[in-house]
């Protein structure tokens, strides 16, 4: 990645396929097919409701129309090609085959609230965060919206694989590989659709979207009227220890992404959550705590502190417990609230990237 062009316009693929599209828009195309409103209604719950991966699914749509569907619009689901799961907290993690052959990465983890998936948005990174393995093979591409719902969809068909009917994903966090901001569009259809009442209907409060601190993003996304949670991956109390971790602070000034915070809680009363990987030695002192504490004053905000997850590829250490929670308990003496991120998967390739990546170099290693 070339530190300084991070682009404010980033290139989108523009496609929309069946299972990406809003019920207008399915309503739309199924006119032209001479169909009536409801056969897209029908179409809408079979896809979103019902999470069918096949026309054969659909039983209560003619074969006639099927036929033209599946020649129009062939559906394109997710295939699983490898799930892991932590024999410590019982942290699934799922590497899925797109159709173009590309893999991404979801991972599922329990909560006492409920079900949480952390779903990538691209196919790889280019934001280089030193700390993160999801850049070390650059970006390919952007999901399209109906591959980031096929995360969710493909985890809750397991779910009820495993557990019965009734279980399924409450929570959603588009915080896997890629970053939201750069594949705005998709990232936006994707919630509007998992959301929606005729669908899915995952609350948007149980949404949260994890941006490196793309500013026009940002403050794009605040004008959208949606529910959403923002999180912002600081990661470090000024710009020059940010840069050192995250190219994107060469373009983008914690000043400008907190104007831009601000400017999100205004327009939609949401608390920002920033995240802040603890690195030993390079952002985990206590004057870095009060520094913090001086960025984040006066917004309504939370801090999700997570130790550094080791990396083969970085140097990086993981400050001990202890030193974390003095962190912790100095940014609350400070007035801001913070808590330590409850470590999951850690035995399962858990950080993000790392199962991909390690799945890319089985596959380099074999001639795959």
């Amino acid at each position: 990645m070339v530190e300084n062009s991070i682009s404010e316009h980033p290139e989108e693929n523009p496609a929309i396929d069946i299972a990406g599209m809003l019920p207008d828009e399915l309503r739309g195309a199924l006119e032209t097919l001479g169909e009536k409103k409801y056969r897209a209604d029908q179409l809408f719950a079979w896809l979103h409701q019902k999470e069918a991966v096949s026309y054969d699914e659909m039983t209560n749509l003619s074969k006639k129309l099927r036929q033209a569907l599946a020649e129009k619009y062939p559906l394109a689901p997710l295939r699983m090609v490898r799930e892991q799961v932590s024999k410590l907290d019982g942290t699934r993690k799922y590497l899925f085959a797109l159709q173009d052959g590309n893999v991404i990465e979801s991972v599922l983890m329990r909560y006492h609230h409920g079900n949480s998936v952390c779903i990538s948005s691209q196919v790889g990174c280019r934001m280089g965060c030193r700390f993160c393995a999801s850049t070390l093979n650059g970006l390919v591409r952007s999901l399209l919206a109906s591959e980031m719902l096929g995360q969710v969809y493909m985890i809750d068909r397991r779910l009820r694989e495993l557990e019965g009917p009734d279980a399924h994903v409450s929570n959603v966090v588009i915080m896997g590989s890629g970053e939201p901001m750069e594949n705005y569009d998709n990232m936006v259809r994707f919630i509007r659709l998992i959301s929606c009442p005729e669908g899915r209907c995952i609350s948007q409060r149980n949404i949260t979207v994890s941006t490196c601190g793309i500013v026009p993003g940002i403050r794009r996304f605040a004008d959208e009227e949606l529910s959403a949670t923002l999180a912002i991956s600081l990661h470090a109390p000024d710009d020059e220890k940010r840069k050192k971790l995250m190219p994107v602070a060469n373009r983008y000034s914690i000043d400008e992404i907190m104007e831009a915070c601000h400017y999100f809680f205004r327009k939609t009363g949401r608390r920002v959550t920033f995240e802040y990987a603890l690195v030993h030695g390079q952002n985990d002192t206590d004057a870095d705590a009060e520094e913090l504490a001086g960025r984040l004053h006066g917004l309504n905000c939370h801090v999700n502190l997570i130790p550094v997850n080791p990396v083969r590829e970085r140097s990086f250490i993981r400050p001990d417990r202890t030193h974390v929670l003095t962190f912790q308990k100095k940014l609350e003496k400070c007035g801001i609230n913070a808590t330590i991120r409850r470590e999951m998967g850690a035995d399962i390739d858990g950080a993000c990237g790392q199962l991909r990546n390690s799945y890319l170099n089985d596959s380099q290693e074999s001639g795959g």
